[in-house]
């Protein structure tokens, strides 16, 4: 089990076979953490690596965490076909490993004439996707199930299957669960040229890493690894997408996860609960050319509150706990762009928009294929080392709330952040894990910790003294 941050690649010394890998996945966010599990599940040696110092650290930690049946994909596409096998293969996952998962359904909101006319096509587009369960519904109904709907609704596409995950669990849970089987973790490890040939030579900061086969899932960089070697398929364009985060207090207003009719740009600005108890409000859809402005502007918030308030308007009332930006890997073309390069045994995972973290165990099956295709040679398979994640999701049992589990190890009822009720059970749980965070914004990714309403005031100077300490033991 290997996890390096710093210091020379291991496997660069005098025996180049011994350091060599036989697949190396560029990218890790939930896509490269799933692929790279994957991968685990055969006797191969397998690299993790990633630019940044943490998993899951770009496009995978800012979104909606929506899980999607792929309603309302274009019919046929590959995206089509991924989500709605991921969606089956990660329901499935999340209750093995403990991943929250809540199944509220959502509810795709028709405001005028028009958009009520397109609601059976929609339904018409979900059943072609394979999807079966939608349901037309009027005003009235509409307003039963959601009583604080603001005025002028005219009725909704019910869709009972659509989720709603924690997306910082999920992408780790991957990334943990290939490092304890066996896969190399490399971070702060950006690839910035490769030398193709039998090995592959990835040239870093670091050191120069050795494979055989490689995969770019490098999120919103693919379309530049990709002309490292030599491909020009698309073109990246990251979609800013602003978000807003109310109180918990506000979690009462929404039942449902409250879709718009999509547009040109996307499925719209959506309501939605969180798994953290929380409500989400955006997110907006601007292109931009930069590739890291995941900034918020004065502009996109106005905007979120304006048509939130068309929505929900009760909920603008509420407090705003955090507001966030993330950016989406958008392209030139309505599919994901993977596509294999049996030739230069690499495989590109382009395109991978707001579906992936759905999509992203389907993915990676989909992508082993190819490799296997490509001249991989996998051999069995074998068991992957069991992980359990830690539980960050309101509807279920959290640390504090187990008297089994206090009795045992009364630091599960020592709270240190009151506002998300985190223990330091909990917060050392996460800095002595498999992948312990870099970052105090990783540590509150793994435990919620910083994370409420205070946004660390209270608890700041705790979280980091424990934080401090144990890197310092680690040191």
């Amino acid at each position: 089990m290997t996890v390096t941050r710093s210091g020379p690649l291991p496997g660069a010394g005098a025996d180049p076979e011994r350091g060599t890998y036989d697949v190396a996945v560029v990218g890790a966010g939930a896509v490269g953490c799933a692929i790279a599990r994957e991968l685990a599940r055969y006797r191969l040696r397998v690299a993790l690596v990633e630019a940044s110092g943490d998993v899951g650290d770009g496009t995978s930690k800012a979104n909606t965490a929506i899980l999607h049946t792929g309603f309302d994909a274009v019919p046929g596409s590959l995206e089509s076909r991924l989500v709605r096998d991921g969606q089956r293969r990660l329901l499935g996952y999340a209750a093995e490993t403990g991943i929250p998962v809540e199944p509220v359904g959502a509810l795709l909101i028709a405001w005028d004439e028009e958009q009520l006319a397109a609601l059976p096509r929609l339904a018409a587009k979900a059943a072609l996707n394979d999807y079966h369960s939608t349901r037309l519904i009027g005003a009235t109904e509409l307003r039963s199930l959601e009583p604080k709907l603001g005025p002028g609704a005219l009725g909704a596409l019910a869709v009972p299957d659509e989720a709603i995950v924690c997306p910082w669990t999920t992408t780790l849970a991957y990334a943990t669960q290939a490092v304890r089987s066996g896969v190399d973790l490399h971070l702060d490890c950006r690839v910035e040229k490769v030398r193709q040939g039998d090995p592959h030579r990835l040239v870093t900061p670091r050191g120069v890493l050795r494979t055989r086969h490689l995969v770019n899932a490098a999120g919103l960089h693919a379309d530049a690894f990709d002309a490292l070697l030599g491909h020009h398929d698309f073109t990246v364009t990251p979609r800013r997408g602003q978000l807003l985060v109310y109180d918990k207090f506000a979690r009462p207003l929404v039942r449902h996860i409250l879709l718009p009719v999509p547009g040109r740009l996307g499925k719209g600005v959506l309501v939605s609960p969180t798994v953290y108890g929380n409500v989400l409000l955006g997110p907006t859809a601007e292109d931009l050319h930069d590739k890291t402005a995941t900034d918020s502007t004065a502009e996109g918030l106005a905007a979120l509150r304006a048509q939130g308030g068309r929505i929900l308007p009760e909920l603008v009332e509420e407090e705003v706990t955090a507001v966030y930006a993330g950016l989406r890997a958008a392209t030139e073309h309505d599919d994901y762009r993977i596509a294999a390069h049996p030739g230069q045994r690499y495989v590109t995972v382009g395109g991978i928009r707001s579906t992936g973290l759905t999509a992203s165990m389907a993915i990676a099956a989909h992508v082993v294929g190819l490799l296997a295709d490509g001249g991989l040679v996998l051999g069995p398979e074998r068991p992957l080392a069991p992980v359990r994640m830690p539980n960050l999701g309101e509807a279920f049992t959290r640390p504090y709330q187990d008297a089994a589990l206090i009795a045992r190890d009364p630091e599960y009822g020592r709270l240190v952040c009151h506002c998300e009720r985190v223990s330091r059970g909990e917060i050392r749980d996460a800095l002595a894990a498999a992948i312990p965070p870099a970052t105090l914004d990783g540590l509150r990714r793994r435990t919620r910790a910083r994370g409420g309403r205070c946004q660390g005031f209270a608890c700041g100077a705790a979280v980091r003294a424990q934080f401090e300490e144990a890197r310092g033991c680690r040191e």
